[in-house]
């Protein structure tokens, strides 16, 4: 790389002071709290969609002790659309951890690390723009930015790719103005430096850009290896009683979908009807509705919904716990995954 360091940022800082963006939602009233919350849901998540949840967000959990206190059900509820629930369910723990280990938020790369849901490159967000900390980062979009300046070849992914990516991160990294900076770095790959038809010709860095001067800049950063993703098949059932109600299914506390409500679900026709059987007197099957995927980052869950009209249960189901009826008022309130809140759109005019 043939530029000094301090050049780089100049052209960084110069560019950000000029162009980048100062008004988004979780760069007022700046506070370790409110940095870390955005990191996390920026995380695989683009700008645009969070900041609607962001706002939401804060203004049921403004501080760490609000969402501390809060039950997880309501963490979810207010997470549901976001995706990658996971993230929810390690704020909701890490706050609780803070508070319980006094209160206030960490002020070291270290300590933050060893926290459920932050790693290296948050931590080093959170403390560079809101402690003024010298510390570097590696998001997505500063992978890409400085994958292509470098030309880093190979999926950043891998060990020693993320290596080499994190000593150019250090490098450039200035001791002062580091949340500019930081914020700068973000904003070049969110506006300028994009996945597809980057703006290169806007750049700051162009003059340098290892991938512009060879004309590679759309190889960079080199996708993942290849491989397929597996299949899964599920039957959803769409169960609706005497009352218009719906019977949802609490999910377990971690996996995909942890701690949401869904519907019940089964492996085949088989294993739905003997559910039915053993739980109600008088069931009838209204439709089944066509297949539908959802990719998960590691499958493709295809799935079947049967809605179906259940009278005279043959004991509580409401009562079993982790399955309850619902009116279609309370649905609202519930952590949904998107995939069904989906379904239960289509469905509307059924229930």
């Amino acid at each position: 790389m043939s530029i000094p360091s301090d050049s780089f940022q100049k052209r960084v800082l110069d560019w950000f002071d000029q162009h980048g963006r100062k008004d988004l939602p979780w760069q007022q009233a700046i506070n370790p709290y409110r940095v870390w919350v955005s990191e996390i849901m920026l995380q695989q998540t683009q700008v645009s969609s969070v900041i609607a949840y962001y706002k939401r967000f804060m203004e049921r959990f403004p501080n760490l002790d609000d969402l501390a206190q809060a039950e997880q059900d309501e963490v979810l509820q207010y997470w549901a659309g976001l995706g990658y629930y996971a993230r929810a369910r390690n704020l909701h723990q890490t706050a609780r951890l803070i508070m319980q280990q006094g209160g206030a938020f960490p002020q070291t790369s270290a300590a933050l690390e060893a926290l459920p849901g932050i790693g290296r490159s948050t931590a080093g967000a959170i403390l560079s723009i809101a402690c003024g900390q010298s510390q570097a980062i590696l998001d997505g979009n500063v992978k890409r930015v400085l994958s292509r300046f470098a030309a880093v070849e190979g999926w950043p992914g891998d060990p020693k790719v993320a290596r080499q990516l994190w000593q150019i991160s250090e490098q450039f990294t200035p001791s002062d103005r580091t949340a500019d900076y930081t914020q700068a770095m973000m904003d070049l790959g969110a506006t300028l430096c994009t996945r597809s038809r980057p703006r290169c010709h806007e750049c700051p860095l162009v003059e340098h850009c290892q991938a512009y001067q060879q004309n590679r800049v759309s190889q960079f950063p080199q996708s993942r290896p290849q491989k397929n993703l597996p299949v899964k098949h599920l039957l959803f059932l769409l169960s609706i009683n005497a009352q218009q109600e719906i019977l949802f299914m609490r999910r377990p506390p971690s996996g995909i979908w942890g701690g949401l409500w869904s519907l019940p679900e089964y492996a085949d026709m088989q294993a739905l009807q003997a559910d039915l059987q053993q739980n109600y007197a008088n069931w009838s099957v209204q439709k089944t509705l066509g297949l539908q995927r959802h990719t998960f980052s590691h499958f493709h869950l295809d799935y079947t919904t049967v809605l179906v009209r259940v009278q005279n249960p043959k004991n509580n189901v409401m009562e079993l716990g982790h399955r309850v009826w619902y009116k279609k008022q309370q649905w609202p309130d519930l952590g949904l995954p998107a995939p069904i809140k989906r379904l239960l759109q289509q469905l509307e005019s059924e229930v």
